[in-house]
């Protein structure tokens, strides 16, 4: 087994970050849901880049 000192990179803080300021955008713009699906779109979409990225290094 090869042992690597290397910490993966973590995403999921994105997607909660994406979710809870889509809500919040939303909000303002009188579509709550609508801002939480795009929002947790936008940061699974940022947390996928970031894992594909990771797997490269």
């Amino acid at each position: 087994m090869a042992n690597t000192s290397r910490s993966p990179a973590a995403g999921g803080f994105l997607i909660a970050l994406g979710a809870v300021l889509g809500a919040i955008v939303g909000l303002f713009l009188e579509q709550p849901t609508a801002g939480f699906l795009i929002g947790s779109g936008s940061g699974i979409a940022i947390a996928v880049a970031i894992w594909l990225f990771d797997r490269r290094r």
